[in-house]
C-alpha cells in the first residue's frame, strides 16, 4: 500500500484490531507490505488518538473501563480549523506551533507538507510530529517545564526563539476578548509574546465558544495577530467587530466526511 494512503492503512488496522482482538507490528507490515517502523507510527499515532493500546510488538484495543476516562476526541470544529491552517502553509515554510489541542489537531496534516521547519515548546506536538511518515525537521524551545500548559517557559525558551526567524505562529487561546485580543489562564505570558515578535504572521486558533470569553489575563493584543481561525458558528456581530480591526477572519465550515 502506498505512503500516500496512511489513513486508509490506519483504518483499516483498526478494522483488523476489531476483527482479531490483537495485531502484530510484524504481521501488519507484511500484510501492508511497508516497514516495521512505519506500522510502529501507525501504532503510536493510533494510540495518540484513543483508539488503542501498544503493547510490546504490537497493539490491543483500548478495554471498555478505560474509554470514558482517556479517549479525548477531537472535535468537528477543530479538525475543521486546523484543516484551515494548515492549508495557509507554504512549501519550505518555517512555523511555529504552540501547545494546545487545537493546535495539536494541525500535526495529522503536516506529513504532507514537503520541507517544513516546526520549532514547538510543547512535548506532545513534538512526539505527533516525530511520528508522521515524513517528518518535518523538528525544533524544540527547551526552558522551564511548566505543568499547567504542558510546555516549555521560560527566558532559555525565549532566548531559543529569538535565534530564528519563523513564517508563521499557529497559537490556541483560552478566549478571546473582542475589545483587548488574546486571553488565557495562564500567567506566564512572555513566551506567547516571543513568538508572536519572531513570526511574520501570528495566526490565532480558536473554537467560536471561546470568543467573547473575557479572562483577566491578555495574551497577545490585538495589534500582534493578522489572522484568526474559528468556526462557521461565530455570530455575525462578532465577526464584524473582529474585521472591524483589520484581522484576516476565517471560519471554517465542518467537512461533509465528518
Amino acid at each position: 500500500m502506498s505512503k500516500r494512503n496512511t489513513p486508509q492503512r490506519r483504518h483499516n488496522i483498526l478494522a483488523l484490531l476489531s476483527e482479531q482482538g490483537e495485531v502484530s507490528v510484524d504481521a501488519l507490515a507484511k500484510r501492508f507490505e511497508t516497514s516495521e517502523v512505519t506500522i510502529r507510527k501507525d501504532l503510536a499515532a493510533l494510540e495518540a488518538n484513543g483508539l488503542l493500546l501498544r503493547r510490546y510488538g504490537g497493539a490491543v484495543p483500548v478495554p471498555q473501563e478505560m474509554l470514558g476516562e482517556t479517549v479525548q476526541p477531537v472535535s468537528a470544529y477543530k479538525k475543521a480549523i486546523a484543516r484551515a491552517a494548515v492549508a495557509r502553509i507554504r512549501e519550505h515554510a518555517r512555523i511555529i506551533i504552540d501547545s494546545g489541542s487545537t493546535t495539536a489537531a494541525m500535526i495529522p496534516e503536516l506529513g504532507r507538507q514537503p520541507g517544513l521547519v516546526v520549532m514547538t515548546n510543547s512535548l506532545n506536538v513534538a512526539r505527533a510530529i516525530s511520528e508522521l511518515e515524513h517528518e518535518p525537521v523538528l525544533l524544540m524551545t527547551g526552558g522551564t517545564w511548566d505543568p499547567h500548559s504542558e510546555s516549555f517557559q521560560g527566558q532559555v525558551a525565549e532566548q531559543v526563539l529569538r535565534s530564528y526567524d519563523f513564517d508563521q505562529l499557529f497559537i490556541g487561546a483560552d478566549g478571546i476578548d473582542l475589545g483587548r485580543g488574546t486571553t488565557t489562564f495562564n500567567e506566564l505570558l512572555g513566551l506567547s509574546r516571543v513568538m508572536a515578535e519572531v513570526a511574520r504572521e501570528v495566526i490565532v486558533m480558536v473554537e467560536s465558544d471561546k470568543v467573547g470569553r473575557k479572562i483577566p489575563n491578555l495574551e497577545l493584543p490585538w495589534g500582534s495577530v493578522h489572522t484568526l481561525i474559528t468556526d462557521e458558528r461565530l455570530p455575525e456581530a462578532a465577526r464584524e467587530q473582529i474585521q472591524a480591526r483589520g484581522i484576516n477572519l476565517i471560519c471554517a465550515a465542518i467537512s461533509q466526511e465528518q
